[in-house]
């Protein structure tokens, strides 16, 4: 996949996301054009048809973060889904972005 362009993040689904994106047909893997000011990972997960409801933390830039995190220009983003097993959630940073982190690892 190319490099981002100034106006778009790279947008990975993981998980049960890839599979469903897939069944769709849909790329699992996108360049989403997002504002320059961003927007909320929500929204943009929105904007890709994912199940929000499904999607459990969002990685922005190495980063474990809540839906409400901003996704700017540049930014490579993975949607994570609910389901991860128990120690993975650690590792990632998962249960503390679900406690309000700030993405601390």
């Amino acid at each position: 996949m190319s490099p981002s362009s100034s106006r778009t993040a790279h947008i990975l689904m993981l998980g049960l996301l890839h599979t469903l994106r897939r069944q769709q047909g849909l790329p699992t893997e996108v360049e989403l054009e997002v504002p320059p000011d961003g927007e909320p990972a929500a929204e943009a997960a929105r904007r890709l048809e994912l199940p929000v409801e499904r999607i459990e933390a969002v990685i922005v830039n190495h980063r474990t973060r809540d839906l409400s995190h901003p996704i700017r220009p540049g930014d490579r983003v993975a949607f994570v889904p609910q389901g991860t097993p128990g120690p993975h959630r650690y590792t990632l940073g998962i249960y503390s972005a679900g406690k309000g982190s700030k993405g601390r690892p």
